[in-house]
């Protein structure tokens, strides 16, 4: 079992998530990356990571770090059989404070880190590092400090206060209007700064925050219970939206993935940004 512990407090405003994952598959195949609220970093140790869009084979590429925005579409992540590395769910202010430039800079990007100016040194260096330290918790000690060093030299301003606070309210579910009105800009205005904060309208963030609520509560209550809980119209209308963001319905996702996810939550394996339907 891996050992797993929290995120530091120091971090915790730009890190969500940091999973180390050791998975077995059983065999060579793709899983699929879903949309999130969050931008995914992950850090491969045995082979690069070979990513493309679902159904976009001219996209694949491979690298030692994966890097991807928000997006509203499914990633597909190739793998031999086994993967193991680290994982991490960046929060859209994580994106300025580690990464030093805003979230939509990488919205709907699969980004490699080689591109010198993609992110600061310390991240382009750290799949070298990672690779030659022992253990578990020496690697995620490693990336904690890392990620410290960064946040301590603020590589951006913070998103301003209302942009952030629309944010967490479009999370939460209120109306577009009702979320400009609470932060005093107009509609229009407002999704200019969501788009160029995070690369995604407000009603599309929406979409993703609802799409990702609903995936949280797969397999702990009825669909038809989840639809209504996260603000779907009905169970047809969350099926819908499956379809449209991840490639499949709820059901063929419970399916084949949901077995595969209570077994990582027990091994302390990745769970969150890439959580990913067994193909």
């Amino acid at each position: 079992m891996i050992p797993v512990s929290a995120v530091p407090p120091a971090l915790r405003r730009y890190v969500v998530s940091r999973i180390p994952y050791d998975v077995d598959f059983g065999g060579p195949g793709v899983h699929r990356g879903l949309p999130s609220t969050t931008l995914t970093f992950v850090l491969p140790l045995d082979e690069p990571i070979r990513v493309s869009w679902a159904g976009r084979e001219d996209t694949l590429h491979a690298g030692w770090a994966s890097l991807s925005g928000l997006h509203t579409a499914p990633a597909a992540i190739h793998h031999t059989g086994t993967q193991r590395g680290v994982q991490l769910a960046l929060t859209v202010e994580g994106a300025r404070v580690l990464l030093g430039r805003p979230a939509a800079d990488l919205a709907g990007a699969l980004t490699d880190l080689d591109e010198a100016d993609v992110v600061p040194r310390a991240l382009r260096e750290l799949p070298e590092r990672l690779h030659g330290t022992p253990s578990w918790a020496a690697r995620v000690a490693l990336v904690d400090r890392t990620l410290a060093a960064l946040a301590a030299r603020a590589g951006d301003p913070a998103p301003r206060a209302e942009v952030a606070r629309a944010l967490g309210l479009l999370t939460s579910g209120a109306r577009v209007t009702d979320v400009a009105a609470d932060v005093g800009f107009s509609r229009r205005r407002l999704s200019s700064l969501v788009q160029a904060e995070c690369g995604l309208s407000p009603k599309a963030f929406q979409r993703v925050a609802r799409f990702e609520a609903a995936r949280r509560l797969l397999g702990v209550r009825p669909l038809a219970e989840v639809a209504t809980v996260c603000g779907y119209s009905d169970q047809a209308h969350l099926t819908r939206e499956w379809r449209a963001l991840a490639g499949c319905t709820p059901t063929t996702w419970l399916r084949e993935e949901f077995p595969f996810v209570q077994d990582r939550a027990a091994a302390g394996g990745a769970g969150s940004g890439h959580d990913h339907e067994h193909e």
